[in-house]
Protein backbone atom coordinates (compact mmCIF):
# COMPACT_ATOMS: atom_id res chain seq x y z
CA UNK A 1 0.00 0.00 0.00
CA UNK A 2 1.07 3.34 -0.81
CA UNK A 3 1.50 6.59 1.07
CA UNK A 4 -1.51 7.83 2.30
CA UNK A 5 -0.59 11.55 2.26
CA UNK A 6 -2.18 14.42 4.32
CA UNK A 7 -5.06 16.46 3.08
CA UNK A 8 -4.84 19.79 2.31
CA UNK A 9 -6.35 20.83 5.39
CA UNK A 10 -4.67 18.06 7.72
CA UNK A 11 -0.94 19.69 6.37
CA UNK A 12 -2.26 23.10 6.93
CA UNK A 13 -3.69 21.75 10.57
CA UNK A 14 -0.23 19.92 11.47
CA UNK A 15 2.27 23.08 9.86
CA UNK A 16 0.02 25.20 12.38
CA UNK A 17 0.67 23.19 15.29
CA UNK A 18 4.51 23.14 14.70
CA UNK A 19 4.39 26.85 14.22
CA UNK A 20 2.46 27.33 17.32
CA UNK A 21 4.67 24.76 19.38
CA UNK A 22 7.98 26.29 18.28
CA UNK A 23 6.57 29.84 18.74
CA UNK A 24 5.48 29.14 22.40
CA UNK A 25 8.43 27.42 23.13
CA UNK A 26 10.28 30.17 22.59
CA UNK A 27 8.29 33.10 24.03
CA UNK A 28 8.15 30.81 27.25
CA UNK A 29 11.82 30.54 26.72
CA UNK A 30 12.86 34.02 26.93
CA UNK A 31 10.13 35.46 29.28
CA UNK A 32 11.70 32.83 31.89
CA UNK A 33 15.05 34.01 30.70
CA UNK A 34 14.09 37.66 31.39
CA UNK A 35 12.08 37.11 34.59
CA UNK A 36 14.27 34.62 36.37
CA UNK A 37 17.18 33.93 34.51
CA UNK A 38 16.14 29.93 34.08
CA UNK A 39 15.75 28.07 30.78
CA UNK A 40 12.37 26.49 30.16
CA UNK A 41 14.08 23.34 30.66
CA UNK A 42 15.23 24.07 33.85
CA UNK A 43 11.61 24.56 35.06
CA UNK A 44 10.86 22.09 33.76
CA UNK A 45 12.93 19.56 35.86
CA UNK A 46 12.21 21.49 38.86
CA UNK A 47 8.50 21.48 38.12
CA UNK A 48 8.92 17.31 38.47
CA UNK A 49 11.38 17.38 41.66
CA UNK A 50 9.21 19.85 43.39
CA UNK A 51 5.85 17.70 42.50
CA UNK A 52 7.79 14.48 43.37
CA UNK A 53 7.42 13.27 47.17
CA UNK A 54 10.60 14.52 48.82
CA UNK A 55 11.32 16.74 46.33
CA UNK A 56 14.05 13.70 44.39
CA UNK A 57 13.70 11.53 41.59
CA UNK A 58 15.74 8.90 40.24
CA UNK A 59 17.50 9.92 37.26
CA UNK A 60 15.46 7.34 35.22
CA UNK A 61 12.11 8.72 36.51
CA UNK A 62 13.44 12.40 35.12
CA UNK A 63 14.51 11.26 32.28
CA UNK A 64 11.17 9.27 31.68
CA UNK A 65 8.77 12.09 32.75
CA UNK A 66 10.79 14.91 30.43
CA UNK A 67 11.02 12.20 27.44
CA UNK A 68 14.61 13.58 27.08
CA UNK A 69 17.47 11.57 25.77
CA UNK A 70 19.86 10.36 28.61
CA UNK A 71 22.79 12.56 27.14
CA UNK A 72 20.32 15.38 27.28
CA UNK A 73 19.69 14.98 30.81
CA UNK A 74 23.06 14.13 32.13
CA UNK A 75 24.50 17.33 30.91
CA UNK A 76 21.57 19.59 31.91
CA UNK A 77 21.76 18.30 35.18
CA UNK A 78 25.78 19.15 35.53
CA UNK A 79 24.70 22.93 34.69
CA UNK A 80 21.65 22.87 36.64
CA UNK A 81 24.35 21.34 39.69
CA UNK A 82 26.59 23.88 39.13
CA UNK A 83 24.11 26.64 39.59
CA UNK A 84 23.04 24.73 43.00
CA UNK A 85 19.37 24.33 41.55
CA UNK A 86 19.88 20.32 42.31
CA UNK A 87 22.08 18.11 44.16
CA UNK A 88 22.83 14.21 43.33
CA UNK A 89 22.62 11.79 46.72
CA UNK A 90 23.62 8.39 46.43
CA UNK A 91 20.69 5.33 46.92
CA UNK A 92 20.87 3.88 50.26
CA UNK A 93 19.18 0.59 48.72
CA UNK A 94 20.92 1.08 45.70
CA UNK A 95 25.01 1.76 45.62
CA UNK A 96 25.31 2.57 42.44
CA UNK A 97 22.15 4.80 41.92
CA UNK A 98 21.33 8.17 42.82
CA UNK A 99 18.86 10.67 43.35
CA UNK A 100 17.99 13.69 42.28
CA UNK A 101 16.83 16.33 44.88
CA UNK A 102 15.90 20.02 44.80
CA UNK A 103 17.99 22.00 46.75
CA UNK A 104 16.91 24.99 48.48
CA UNK A 105 18.24 27.12 45.99
CA UNK A 106 16.09 25.69 43.49
CA UNK A 107 12.73 25.64 45.28
CA UNK A 108 13.51 29.31 45.44
CA UNK A 109 14.07 29.69 41.81
CA UNK A 110 10.90 27.96 40.77
CA UNK A 111 8.89 30.04 43.22
CA UNK A 112 9.65 33.41 41.73
CA UNK A 113 9.38 32.08 38.36
CA UNK A 114 6.52 30.29 38.21
CA UNK A 115 4.41 33.77 38.63
CA UNK A 116 5.68 34.96 35.76
CA UNK A 117 5.14 31.19 33.40
CA UNK A 118 1.93 30.96 34.89
CA UNK A 119 0.88 34.61 33.35
CA UNK A 120 2.40 34.35 30.18
CA UNK A 121 0.89 30.74 29.51
CA UNK A 122 -2.45 32.50 30.36
CA UNK A 123 -1.66 35.27 27.87
CA UNK A 124 -0.14 33.54 24.81
CA UNK A 125 -2.40 30.51 25.01
CA UNK A 126 -5.54 30.11 27.34
CA UNK A 127 -6.59 33.84 27.44
CA UNK A 128 -7.85 32.58 23.25
CA UNK A 129 -9.32 29.90 24.38
CA UNK A 130 -13.36 29.34 25.93
CA UNK A 131 -13.90 26.91 28.35
CA UNK A 132 -15.08 23.90 25.35
CA UNK A 133 -11.94 24.52 23.92
CA UNK A 134 -9.96 24.38 26.64
CA UNK A 135 -11.57 20.88 27.02
CA UNK A 136 -11.34 20.29 23.58
CA UNK A 137 -7.52 20.43 23.48
CA UNK A 138 -7.28 18.58 26.73
CA UNK A 139 -9.18 15.54 25.16
CA UNK A 140 -7.14 16.35 21.86
CA UNK A 141 -3.78 15.80 23.81
CA UNK A 142 -4.96 13.03 25.82
CA UNK A 143 -5.96 10.71 22.87
CA UNK A 144 -2.82 11.65 21.10
CA UNK A 145 -0.86 10.35 24.19
CA UNK A 146 -2.50 7.34 23.97
CA UNK A 147 -1.49 6.55 20.39
CA UNK A 148 1.75 7.62 21.39
CA UNK A 149 1.56 5.04 23.88
CA UNK A 150 0.23 2.36 22.33
CA UNK A 151 3.08 2.94 19.78
CA UNK A 152 5.13 2.86 21.86
CA UNK A 153 4.53 -0.57 23.20
CA UNK A 154 4.58 -1.84 27.14
CA UNK A 155 7.76 -0.27 27.74
CA UNK A 156 6.78 3.13 28.12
Amino acid sequence: MGTVWLTDEQQRAWRAYLRMQARLTAELNRQLQAGSGMSLSDYEVLVQLTDAPAGRLRPYELQKALEWEQSRLSHHLGRMQRRDLIVRQNCDDDGRGAYIVVTDTGREAIAAAAPGHVTTVRRLFFDHLDAEEVRLVGQLSDGVLAALDTAAGPST
